[in-house]
């Protein structure tokens, strides 16, 4: 059995990668896909080359194309925004937004995160009431990344800075403009040299 696998190496490297592919494909972000690419490629390789490979070499292949496909891969971060693939910590989910894809009530829900990372979609409850499917939100409590507190985005009272921000706004509109200034022509020779 052993010699039969060591004659067919390359093929087992390719049918594995091809194996591990697919299972990536199903499950993005366990990073079988670089195992896979390296093994499927290390056996593409091997199969292509007349005469075959020896085991040695298939494995060095396989390392190379390894580190080849580990950099791409962290490179080109294939599943959006370098740095946000994964939640460092519960806590950096505190202030994050998303939307209602499960009507949330204070017992359950779900919800989908705009920055929540490999798996977005989170179970939630609210403080009080519902919140419908569609609805925008904000995480109010993380509760350790495994339910979290939210809020329809709407109910949020405007804090002191938006309330100082709006009252200026008003103000501004109720005010008059102010008159213009004389221009240098509408003065007279004895105004403009006063002001010399």
């Amino acid at each position: 059995m052993l010699e039969l696998l060591v004659s067919n190496a390359a093929l087992a490297l390719l049918a594995a990668g091809l194996l591990l592919m697919a299972i990536e494909a199903m499950s993005p972000g366990a990073y079988f896909i670089v195992i896979g690419v390296a093994m499927a490629g290390a056996g593409l390789i091997g199969l292509l080359v007349p005469g075959g490979l020896g085991v040695l070499v298939l494995a060095g292949l396989t390392l190379l194309i390894g580190l080849a496909a580990t950099w791409i891969y962290r490179e080109f971060d294939f599943y959006g925004g370098k740095g946000r693939d994964q939640t460092s910590n519960s806590s950096s989910l505190a202030g994050a937004t998303g939307y209602v894809t499960e009507t949330v009530t204070p017992r359950g829900g779900e919800v989908k995160l705009d920055s929540g990372g490999f798996a977005p979609i989170y179970s939630a409850r609210t403080t009080g009431g519902e919140i419908e499917a569609g609805s925008e939100v904000i995480v109010l409590d993380p509760g350790g990344g495994n339910v979290l507190t939210v809020e329809e985005m709407d109910a949020i009272e405007a804090d002191e800075i938006d309330r100082a921000l709006a009252r200026d706004a008003e103000e501004r509109e109720r005010q008059p403009e102010e008159p213009t200034t004389e221009s240098d022509e509408d003065r007279t020779d004895t105004d403009l040299e006063t002001e010399r």
